[in-house]
């Protein structure tokens, strides 16, 4: 059998599909992103704020978590709600709210409409070949849901003959991780496969947490003009998730592991398959990538155990394709891309009114047990969309280089509702029924920016961006409870009504470097969004009720800045100071206009210094920074926010064999995740102590 040896236009396909950094170590302009344009694009061609996590500093830092790593990225934010549950701030305050869009090898991991916002514990995050950050909005590409940002998790491309590495680790609170991966190449073929398998038993009460991940990739060059990569990847997870369960002052201080919701679960199945087939031949590029995904969730929610307590499932398949065309013309570097986007994916919420026991009053009671009550919600609803989309650049001039885009998004929700349009009555409260039939969505989504190449050392570029968000299955069909059949007739007829929110961003940035030993990027941002989606009363019935009322805006700086020291010593820090307020924001709780927005910091701050490599040994000191932050809209209380150390260190024991280890809040502060005010009182979600990891990874 021959060695794998592909055409070098094939190799240069795979390495585009990996998402790979073909880049000099002294020119950062040089690196190549895929996020931004689908396309493998020079960052300094590419008119917005990217940033890039590659394969190396997964493989350093082994994140347990996320929030461990995406912070290296300038005005990223994800913060730990339990187990490897999170919440994600970009350019928009700490949210659950759909208003990201996260993507593995540039396929959307959930369909609109099914969001989960915490989808990176869906991808097998810590064995990625890479991350990219696309900040702002990104709907002239992806559609629905790219408000803040696109996170595309990169799988790691197979190796070109037999490799194996495996490491093992163990920690504080039970935490055990193994992870292996292993792949190989013969003929015009290779693969690579990871899995990865956690445990931990929760710093706080009744936190345990399983998962079980895998990821299959398998390339294959189809002669000198075409590649094919398909891509199979899993998540199994068990959680018992205190997730943001938030306690008081008292105990915030005093008893941190309480958890006031110990009954409280989430287990998710999630699958994806897919298959990017590429073909390239003179100037012209075709690609075609159909996909599968099946979402599973189970859910007992802690956050709405006082006022609904239920548990449901959801499911929903997915079964869709992206098919683009792309030519480029030699007269002023012209490049062409047409595409369209195909998704129908059916789903389904079964869920149940639940009674509860309790110790306890107030916001401080503790639920302890619970019972299955009647049936409250029993509906299909299927998600259908077919997105044509253009994106089209050019270059007036040697160093200009214009980018502009139009995607049209038709979308469709299809409803059955097995209840029919009677209000379900449970624990004494009315649950609104929808009846059947469709939903429909239609949107353009426009975009134009430019880059400009001073010199080979320093690039500008600016961007308008005008991005969407289709209403979700739980806000269309899932209406909030009432007291009584009008109220709930009320609720459930707003919510059909609801429209996308809309917004609209300017960006201006620069990137560069000075000499070989420091690269920098700064970018400015101005962002409105409108016809959010509201609670408010209805005046004539005092009922509450859903509408596409709200405004808020949303401004800020980002800076990354990298140095070399010296031979061994490097520093790098990523650094963002923002505002977000309501600029007109009247809910059934007061009119906030004019307030800042609550779980919002305006300073975000991620500095690391660097000693040493890889090779021979390396130790990392990192320093967190979030500034103050108000923890309600009424702008009543105010968290002082909180400075965090980490240190993580890699040791070689032998050519193969390495120590490693992360050290966690080195000074073991106390310190909130997320904040808030119940019943009057000030609220904290305590975040993890003094915590640490050892252990060893081999290569074989």
């Amino acid at each position: 059998m021959k060695p794998f040896t592909p055409a070098p236009l094939a190799l240069a396909v795979l390495a585009t599909l990996a998402g790979t950094s073909l880049h000099a170590e002294d020119a950062a302009l040089a690196e190549v992103t895929v996020t931004a344009t689908r396309e493998g694009q020079l960052l300094n061609e590419t008119p917005a704020a990217v940033g890039v996590i590659k394969d190396k500093t997964l493989r350093e830092v082994k994140p347990a978590h996320p929030s461990e790593i995406m912070g290296q990225v300038p005005g990223v934010w994800v913060n730990v709600t339990g187990g490897e549950g999170h919440q994600t701030a970009i350019r928009q305050p700490l949210t659950t709210a759909p208003v990201y869009l996260y993507l593995e090898d540039g396929v959307p991991t959930r369909s609109t409409g099914f969001f989960n916002h915490n989808a990176l514990y869906e991808v097998n995050l810590p064995m990625a070949g890479g991350i990219e950050v696309s900040k702002g909005p990104g709907s002239a590409l992806y559609g629905s849901d790219a408000i803040g940002g696109v996170i595309n998790v990169l799988t790691r491309r197979p190796p070109t003959g037999p490799e194996v590495e495996g490491s093992l680790e163990a920690g504080s609170y039970g935490w055990r991780r193994a992870m292996l991966t292993g792949g190989t190449a013969f003929g015009d073929h290779a693969w690579r496969a990871d899995l990865n398998l956690s445990h931990t038993d929760g710093w706080r009460d009744k936190t345990a947490y399983d998962r079980q991940s895998g990821t299959l990739r398998w390339d294959s060059a189809l002669g000198d003009e075409a590649v094919l990569k398909t891509v199979a990847t899993f998540s199994t997870i068990d959680q018992e998730t205190a997730g943001s369960s938030a306690i008081s002052r008292a105990d915030f201080k005093h008893r941190p592991t309480t958890n006031y919701t110990p009954i409280s679960l989430r287990r998710v199945d999630a699958f994806r398959l897919s298959s990017a087939y590429e073909r390239e031949w003179g100037d012209a590029l075709l690609s075609i990538t159909p996909y599968y995904r099946n979402d599973k969730m189970d859910l007992l929610a802690n956050w709405s155990l006082s006022y609904d307590p239920t548990i449901y499932t959801t499911e929903n398949q997915s079964f869709g394709a992206q098919i683009k065309y792309r030519h480029d013309f030699a007269p002023l570097r012209m490049r062409l891309i047409v595409g369209i986007d195909l998704d129908h994916s059916p789903g389904s919420r079964l869920e149940n009114r639940i009674t509860t026991t309790s110790v306890g009053a107030g916001f401080t009671r503790v639920f302890t047990s619970y019972t299955k009550g009647p049936r409250v919600y029993d509906y299909d609803v299927t998600y259908q969309g077919i997105s044509p989309y253009l994106h089209g650049e050019i270059s007036p001039l040697d160093k200009l280089r214009i980018t502009a885009g139009l995607r049209y998004d038709r979308v469709r929700y299809q409803f059955d509702n097995r209840f029919g349009t009677t209000p379900v009555v449970a624990g004494g409260r009315f649950f609104g029924q929808v009846g059947d039939g469709d939903v429909d969505f239609n949107h353009l989504s426009p975009k134009l920016g430019a880059t400009y190449t001073v010199s080979p050392a320093l690039n500008l570029f600016a961007a308008y961006n005008h991005a969407f968000r289709a209403p979700s299955e739980g806000q269309l069909f899932r209406p909030a409870i009432a007291s009584n059949a009008n109220a709930a007739n009320a609720a459930a007829a707003s919510s059909v009504r609801l429209k996308p929110i809309k917004v609209d961003s300017v960006e201006i940035g620069l990137r560069g470097r000075f000499g070989t030993a420091v690269n920098y990027e700064l970018s400015v941002y101005r962002m409105t969004k409108k016809d959010d989606i509201l609670s408010s009363k209805d005046p004539l019935t005092n009922a509450s009720t859903t509408t596409n009322a709200g405004k808020t805006l949303h401004r800020g700086v980002e800076l990354g800045l990298g140095a070399q020291l010296a031979a061994l010593w490097r520093v790098d820090t990523a650094f963002s100071y923002a505002k977000h307020t309501y600029e007109d924001w009247v809910t059934k709780d007061g009119d906030f206009s004019g307030k800042e927005m609550e779980l919002a910091p305006r300073a975000i701050a991620n500095s690391r210094l660097t000693f040493g490599d890889a090779q021979h040994g390396m130790a990392q000191l990192e320093w967190l920074h979030f500034g103050r932050w108000y923890s309600n809209a009424a702008n009543t209380s105010q968290y002082a926010g909180h400075d965090l150390l980490n240190l993580r260190g890699l040791y070689p024991l032998a050519r193969d064999v390495s120590l490693f280890a992360n050290i966690h809040n080195l000074a073991d502060k106390r310190y909130a995740e997320s904040t808030g005010v119940n019943s009057g009182f000030d609220t904290f979600a305590p975040g993890l102590p003094r915590t640490l990891t050892m252990g060893l990874q081999a290569k074989w």
